[in-house]
């Protein structure tokens, strides 16, 4: 009987079946795919940054001092480090920058902590309302808050203004330090930020479990020191995790500190950028260090991170500290008083900044004669030339501002649609690969971009989308483009979340009975993840909608909202700036409610709103 011998296959055949069955797995190609446009889209503009800080600039300081026109030299780190202009254009931003951040994760624990601590473990009255209240703050633009300071504390006397409404309605001056520079820009920060104190130490507060605290009661110690000993060793990496969020986010901060007169790298980087473009990029690579630093923080601190076991005790539910009767309603009417200052009092003063007849002036105020309230800045249609107006239609004809409310929904659409569909994507991949080397490397580049200061993403995206070979400045697309890529890491770290707790013999089923991958994703996994899923498209929009930092220098002044509030505060139409301000946070807060309405989620949800 002949035996036939069976051929092996040739080594291009065992690599030819390799690559069909790497691909025949769609996780593998989305990683391919987007491992190689987030690399693209992430590192070659940080390399433009870089590459710029050495090129010389026609018409800027490089060229001047090396007397060329083209070329690459060192004389921007030279110049920017050791000239009689160092302390200027360097170390004071850099000083004032780091201050800030500081100073602003300071106030933003103190405050979101405290307040954390009241609605978790103690028996405050009005807990829902304030918990609901206490994250509006971070909702509404950054520069709400600063805004709102100038048009309370400004005075003619001290800052050379119009009188704020203290001044007019009290005579009261406050000092320059109150009204401008690094305490109210600090103060005004954290207060922003302070929601991000709230929910992560009020989710550790609310779970933690209270074995230890308990033991600690049977054991007769005191409650300052189980506080002390316990209680906040328990919140460290709660505390840990918002000390690197707000300074990360102070760090790259522009609105607050241009509006409240303070000079910091991202404010720095702006005044600098037409004379001496590449010191500037410069600040621009110091702002993303700092990203990088934080990130590496932030790995040490999950390795180092303690643990804690119960010597006795037994487990059930930590009782509640008893404020009393007064205190219970004494302290809630403080918080109360608080929330309406950085909450709703805000939406009232934009609003009223709009009637008056020269915005910003409440000195007749002071005479208690209100009839010259105005409503010529919102109806005026025909009769531009009338006095203040500067040939402007009133804000409801006003095609510049409308154009900008077009401008701005398109792009948070765009963005929200690339980065959560993108995000999505990269989640459910590195889901199904999470020991590949691969999946963990596009998965920190796809989240690489929100720890980088977002003015420092918009200088990467303007230096290498601005220029003679490839130029998209002033452009929708540049937008969505630089949008999409900060925003993707909302999307896939929600997405990535939600898709590990999902079982993956739900998918193996249907590939058994042969469901393709598309029909798979649509009715399976995406109904099932669908809250989380559609998070990841909300946030991109939500945040989109109030984003400056990171357009300012992509597009003019007018081309969206954001820009818009500078286009018209050089113009000296102040009311337009605060209808603007008002529509913006009015519409943000309606898709707010409409997010918690359709996925039944909110920030302050499971901490004490509901």
């Amino acid at each position: 009987m002949n035996r036939t011998e069976i051929k092996k296959p040739g080594k291009h055949v065992i690599v030819l079946n390799k690559i069909k069955a790497f691909f025949s797995k769609p996780q593998n190609t989305i990683l391919l795919l987007f491992g190689i446009v987030l690399t693209l889209t992430t590192f070659v503009p940080i390399i433009a940054i870089v590459n710029d800080t050495f090129a010389i600039h026609p018409g800027t300081i490089d060229a001047h001092l090396t007397k060329k026109v083209t070329g690459y030299s060192v004389v921007n780190y030279v110049d920017l480090f050791t000239s009689r202009l160092a302390k200027t254009n360097l170390w004071t931003p850099l000083t004032n920058t780091v201050l800030l951040a500081t100073f602003a994760c300071i106030v933003s624990i103190l405050y979101g902590g405290i307040f954390a601590f009241l609605v978790t473990r103690t028996n405050l009255n009005f807990k829902k309302y304030l918990s609901s209240i206490f994250i509006f703050p971070y909702i509404m633009p950054q520069w709400t808050l600063a805004v709102v300071w100038q048009n309370v504390f400004n005075s003619n006397t001290v800052t050379g203004t119009s009188n704020g409404l203290l001044a007019a309605m009290m005579g009261i001056y406050m000092p320059k330090w109150w009204c401008q520079g690094m305490f109210p820009s600090a103060l005004v920060l954290g207060l922003h930020y302070a929601p991000f104190a709230y929910i992560l130490i009020g989710g550790i507060f609310r779970n933690m479990d209270a074995n230890l605290e308990e033991a600690a009661t049977i054991l007769n110690t005191p409650k300052w020191r189980t506080m002390l000993r316990i209680t906040i060793p328990m919140v460290k990496p709660a505390i840990l995790s918002t000390i690197l969020l707000v300074f990360g986010s102070s760090m790259g901060s522009y609105p607050v500190p241009h509006y409240l007169g303070l000079t910091t790298l991202s404010t720095k980087y702006i005044s600098m950028n037409s004379k001496y473009t590449g010191e500037a990029s410069i600040l621009a690579i110091i702002m993303m260090v700092f990203g990088v630093a934080i990130l590496l923080m932030n790995q040490v601190s999950l390795r180092s991170r303690k643990s804690y076991t119960t010597v006795t005790g037994k487990s059930g539910q930590i009782s509640k500290i008893n404020l009393g009767k007064t205190g219970k309603n004494v302290i809630a009417i403080i918080f109360i008083i608080l929330t309406f200052f950085t909450s709703i009092y805000p939406i009232i003063s934009f609003a009223f900044e709009t009637i008056l007849p020269n915005p910003g002036d409440y000195s007749f105020l002071y005479s208690g004669n209100i009839n010259n309230l105005t409503t010529k800045w919102w109806l005026t249609r025909d009769n531009i030339a009338e006095k203040g107006m500067y040939g402007q239609q009133g804000v409801l004809y006003n095609p510049t501002i409308w154009n900008a409310f077009k401008g701005t929904l398109y792009v948070a659409v765009c963005c929200s649609l690339l980065a959560g569909t993108i995000g999505t994507l990269i989640g459910y991949s590195v889901s199904k690969n999470r020991r590949s080397r691969w999946a963990n490397y596009v998965n920190g580049v796809a989240f690489l971009p929100y720890l980088m200061p977002s003015i420092a993403v918009g200088v990467a995206f303007f230096i290498m989308f601005s220029n003679e070979t490839i130029n998209l400045f002033n452009t929708y697309a540049l937008l969505i483009i630089a949008g999409t890529v900060k925003y993707i890491p909302f999307a896939s770290r929600s997405s990535l979340n939600s898709m590990l707790q999902l079982s993956n013999e739900i998918e193996e089923a249907a590939i058994i009975h042969g469901i393709p991958w598309y029909k798979r994703m649509l009715n399976i996994i995406i109904p099932i993840q669908k809250v989380s899923i559609i998070s990841g498209y909300l946030l991109p929009f939500m945040t989109c909608l109030r984003e400056l930092s990171l357009f300012m220098l992509l597009c003019t002044q007018g081309f969206i909202v954001a820009t818009s509030l500078d286009y018209f505060d050089e113009m000296g139409l102040y009311a337009f700036s605060s209808a603007i301000n008002l529509i913006l946070i009015v519409m943000i807060l309606i898709f707010n409610s409409l997010v918690n309405k359709i996925t039944g989620a909110s920030l302050d949800k499971g901490i004490g709103g509901n």
